[in-house]
């Protein structure tokens, strides 16, 4: 499975940015997706899964009322739309592909796509 993912940025908190993940393969509407997220200096974090219906989702509670991740299965993409950005949520952000049940562990996804950067200025 191949991941690409795209829509990072500069932009002004507050703002809104929708990041998409496009995926290789016939049977990404099997897969759980997640996205992640890595600051500077930090340690990888999980922000977003959705289960592979679409009928699942977690979030971060740094993120939880702000993000919104959704899929496409007809398109193999994974969205996730984030709004009233904050400086803090500054960080490469990366989605990944996991054969199993959803997840918060990053160890458990098998798949990761290139990362995008979303910078916000305050």
């Amino acid at each position: 499975v191949q991941l690409q993912a795209s829509g990072g940025g500069l932009v002004q908190a507050g703002d809104s940015l929708r990041l998409s993940c496009a995926a290789s393969g016939r049977t990404f509407s099997s897969y759980v997706m997640g996205w992640f997220r890595q600051a500077p200096g930090k340690e990888r974090e999980f922000v977003a899964a959705i289960s592979s219906s679409g009928g699942t989702t977690y979030y971060s509670g740094s993120v939880k009322g702000r993000f919104t991740i959704s899929r496409d299965n007809a398109r193999n993409t994974v969205y996730l739309q984030m709004n009233s950005l904050k400086p803090e949520d500054t960080a490469v952000y990366y989605c990944a592909v996991r054969r199993g049940g959803i997840s918060y562990n990053a160890d458990y996804y098998d798949y990761w796509g290139q990362g995008t950067l979303v910078t916000v200025s305050s």
